[in-house]
This record gives structure tokens, C-alpha cells and sequence, in this order.
């Protein structure tokens, strides 16, 4: 169980406390016990004690450290503080004999099994998702072999060579070994934010609704921009290939449109090539297939924040070997 904090407010109306849980249990402090039982501290230390030295639970598994930042006058300070599990909890409630031990491990107990059922349906549908991708990988991987194998039947495997690229690509994935320049490095042409808007207002009408391309905050044009900053005469993204996936990438995650970010910042990905005659390659056939653009589209979609970097040097890698 991820760690979660709660505030439990007793039912004398004066104590609250700010409970952490954590590893299917709860945690407080000795001086968080203190306020809870109305004891001295070192009575709830003279409890605690007791109960590691009788036997009655084992401290391993039942105390555990945290680094807490306190106020010493006028400057404040790490420290380390021991956290007691529900066990001790209830093992101290029992020797001090008070009603509100009883009512906070009710409380406590509620809130645990809340969470407890929670993550069990978050990870059920965790393991449901992983199944089908594992699934759909031994299906691709079966229809690749059949496919392969049918081909040896009828002929050599020359065929395969026009897929060379595809393939490098994969294993350069796996390998963590994309690229992460870009190819061209001339002087980029960045459109003016008027043609990136009337790209949107040309393609409202071909969906059907009332919300596409209504902007929620500035964060579109705010992804315009980013890929022309720099430090003096150095750009943040040195290469053509870098600037559009950097624009790519922005224009979906900023969310700057209530409805059609995706299929927006596909398209001013595409306008951004096209100004830098990077839409197609030299031999005149275009950079990208109408089924890579929306499958890089959805990849950096679907992509979590700390995966940016992987997404965008795909976007590059593809980019690079397209031309």
C-alpha cells in the first residue's frame, strides 16, 4: 500500500493527529501516542518497553524510522523519530486501559481495510492490463512466425530487408540506445502562432464538435514557443528532428484545449516538418505513414512524465532514419 496520511480527530474535539499509512498498517510517533492515550511521554516509553521486553511483539517488525524536519529556534533540523504499527497501537491502549485507544483502532481498522480494497481493485485491474499486453505480444509474436515461416516456404527471406529499419529501431529500443540528436541542425523556420491557429480552425470542421480547438489556458502557445528558446546562441534543441519532437510531445501533455489535443498537436508537428522541408524524405516519399504519425501520437499520450525523454528520442530516432 502506497503511503497515505489522514487526520484523526478524537472525539474529545482537541486531539488530532496527522496518521501515515503505510505497509497495510498505520504508524505514529511516541509523542503522536502521548497525545493520544493523555499519558506522560515517558509512561508511553515505559509501555513500549515493556512490551518489547515481554515478548509481546517484536520491534523488527513493528517500529520503524523516519527523517522528519523540526524547528530548533531559528533554524530547522533533520531528525530521525521512531513510528509505532497499529500492534503497538492497541498494545499500549490495552496497559493504559483508555476508551480512546479503542475508539482509534476502530477508526484506524475502517481506513485500512478502505485502502486495502481499494489497491486490491486498482491491482486486479493492474494485472488485467498487463495480461492483455502480454497477450497481444504472443499473438503478434505468433502471427510474425507463421508469417515468416509461410515466406522461407515460398522463397528466401529477402522480404525481411524492408523492415530492416523497423527492427533496428525495436532493438535499439530495448537496448536503451535511441537517438537523441537529431540530424538536422540548420536554422530552423518556426511558423508564426497565426498559421498554427488557422491549422486548428481549418480542421474543426471536419469533427463534430462544439469544444474542439477551444483553448482552456495558454499553454498551447506556450508549447509554441518552448522549442525556440535557447541560452545566448545556444539552443535548448539544437536539431529539426529534436524541435518537433519537443512540439509534439508539449502540445499533447500541456492539454491546452478542452477536446482534439491529440489530433491538434499531430498536426502542427506535421506543419513545423513542412516549414523545415522535413516532411519528406529525399528520395520524395513522405517522412511518416498516416498509421506511424497516430501510433507516435498515442505512444507519447499514453507516455507517463518520467518516460519524456524515451518518447521524444523515438520520435527522433524515427525522424532520423525516415529522411
Amino acid at each position: 500500500m502506497e503511503s497515505k496520511v489522514e487526520i484523526y480527530q478524537a472525539s474529545d474535539g482537541q486531539t488530532q493527529l496527522e496518521v501515515t499509512f503505510e505497509e497495510d498498517t498505520v504508524w505514529l510517533s511516541q509523542q503522536q501516542l502521548t497525545d493520544l492515550f493523555g499519558q506522560t511521554k515517558q509512561n508511553i516509553s515505559l509501555h513500549i518497553a515493556n512490551i518489547y521486553k515481554e515478548g509481546e511483539l517484536e520491534k523488527e517488525a513493528t517500529v520503524k524510522e523516519y527523517l522528519t524536519v523540526q524547528t530548533e529556534g531559528n533554524r530547522k533540523v533533520s531528525r530521525k523519530i521512531s513510528f509505532y504499527n497499529l500492534d503497538v497501537i492497541i498494545s499500549v491502549g490495552y496497559r493504559v486501559k483508555s476508551s480512546q485507544g479503542t475508539k482509534f483502532r476502530i477508526w484506524a481498522t475502517q481506513r485500512l481495510r478502505h485502502y486495502l480494497v481499494q489497491g486490491y481493485v486498482i491491482n486486479e485491474q493492474r494485472l488485467a492490463q498487463k495480461q492483455q499486453e502480454v497477450q497481444t505480444l504472443k499473438d503478434g509474436i505468433r502471427i510474425l512466425s507463421r508469417a515468416i515461416e509461410d515466406k522461407v516456404n515460398e522463397t528466401d527471406l529477402a522480404w525481411l530487408g524492408q523492415f530492416a529499419k523497423g527492427l533496428e529501431l525495436l532493438d535499439d529500443y530495448d537496448h536503451e540506445q535511441l537517438d537523441e540528436k537529431g540530424l538536422s541542425t540548420k536554422k530552423a523556420v518556426y511558423p508564426e502562432i497565426t498559421e498554427y491557429y488557422r491549422v486548428v480552425e481549418t480542421m474543426k470542421a471536419d469533427f463534430d464538435s462544439d469544444v474542439f480547438g477551444k483553448e482552456k489556458d495558454g499553454s498551447f502557445q506556450s508549447a509554441l514557443v518552448q522549442i525556440g528558446k535557447g541560452f545566448g546562441d545556444v539552443d535548448f534543441y539544437p536539431s529539426i528532428e529534436e524541435k518537433a519532437a519537443t512540439l509534439l510531445y508539449l502540445v499533447i501533455k500541456n492539454h491546452g484545449f478542452v477536446d482534439g489535443n491529440k489530433r491538434i498537436a499531430a498536426a502542427c508537428f506535421l506543419l513545423f516538418l513542412e516549414s523545415n522541408s522535413l516532411l519528406k524524405s529525399k528520395s520524395g516519399d513522405p517522412i511518416l505513414s498516416n498509421e506511424a504519425l497516430a501510433s507516435l501520437t498515442l505512444f507519447a499520450a499514453a507516455s507517463k512524465p518520467e518516460e519524456m525523454e524515451t518518447v521524444k528520442n523515438l520520435i527522433i530516432s524515427i525522424l532520423n532514419r525516415s529522411q
